[in-house]
């Protein structure tokens, strides 16, 4: 059984770098946080996250649908009460959809306290998701699966990003001219990396450092277009 640990600033670009080396799916390993990330004091004491990646021996060891309730229920009273302390009115709903649990907030009232919860290009999101990532994992042990969304954005965002990286790769595996993607979250590097495997014949890998890291899309084997070379 492959199984290999990998260190980063963050959890998810600890897994994300751990599965570009396994050529594995989120779906296809079990993932075991073993440090969360510190920040330190000005700088000193700062660690790193740790995780540790293996690759699933048996389809049954997929984490069972009670895990994400539980998770789920967790992350909906955390909200609730983050959201009463600042006085927004907010509904909090659970729902599973296409293999993921999301946890979905929807303005009681109207949408611009909701757009403040998106934030540009979804940064703030990306934060409050962070928090709640944090959470899961004190209350519970395990590593967060469940995914925060707000007014359906993280699932609107899922699907251009799907059909853009499929479409890239198409274009990839037809030229042999590798394509770079847009600087994106880990979050959704991990959807291209998905959505690119369905394609076959080619390949990702995350390039750069955050905030402008991006997955670069190439043909599987290092092969090169006629004109890609000239």
């Amino acid at each position: 059984m492959r199984e290999i640990e990998r260190s980063a600033a963050s959890v998810e670009e600890a897994v994300e770098a751990a599965l570009d080396e396994l050529g594995a799916s989120e779906q296809e390993v079990v993932i075991e946080v073993l440090q969360e990330p510190r920040g330190g004091f000005l700088g000193l004491g700062a660690q790193d996250a740790q995780v540790r990646v293996r690759l699933r021996s048996e389809p049954s060891e997929a984490a069972p649908d009670e895990l994400l309730e539980d998770q789920a229920e967790a992350v909906m009273d955390f909200l609730e009460g983050l959201f009463d302390a600042m006085g927004l009115p907010a509904e909090v709903e659970s729902t599973f959809e296409d293999g993921t649990m999301y946890v979905d907030v929807w303005g009681a009232e109207s949408e611009e306290g909701m757009g403040l919860l998106i934030g540009r290009h979804g940064q703030t999101l990306e934060s409050l998701h962070d928090l709640v990532r944090g959470v899961v994992q004190r209350q519970t042990g395990e590593r967060c699966r469940v995914i925060v969304d707000v007014e359906d954005y993280r699932k609107r965002r899922r699907s251009q990003v799907v059909s853009r990286a499929q479409s890239a790769a198409r274009r990839v595996k037809k030229t042999g001219k590798p394509e770079a993607l847009e600087p994106m979250s880990a979050f959704e590097r991990k959807i291209v990396h998905d959505a690119v495997a369905e394609v076959g014949g080619v390949e990702t890998a995350s390039e750069g450092q955050d905030p402008d890291r991006r997955v670069v899309i190439r043909r599987r084997g290092g092969a090169v277009s006629r004109e890609t070379a000239v």
